[in-house]
């Protein structure tokens, strides 16, 4: 049973992860629509960064659900043991 906890935690700790990883990525994302061709350079550097932004955040969307219904399961077993290893009352 403490595997399965610690198996959750670790993945609880990549989704954080994740949502630090999108929080640095998108300070180097720029707010402005660049059209001009002397923009060139810039509007390379939104496509990249949307690009990392949106990898990361399929990521961490589907980490997320993972994780929390990793996290329900366990929380049902728990409830079930206790609920085997209770006294029954007659």
């Amino acid at each position: 049973m403490l595997a399965l906890w610690v198996v959750w935690s670790v993945l609880t700790l990549v989704v954080i992860s994740l949502a630090v990883a999108r929080k640095v990525a998108a300070r180097k994302d720029d707010e402005y629509i660049h059209l001009a061709d002397s923009e060139a350079m810039a509007i390379g550097q939104q496509v990249a960064v949307a690009g990392k932004l949106e990898t990361i955040d399929r990521w961490g969307k589907r980490l997320t659900i993972v994780d929390f219904v990793f996290g329900l399961v366990l929380v049902a077993i728990m409830c079930y043991t206790a609920w085997q290893q209770s006294p029954t009352l007659n």
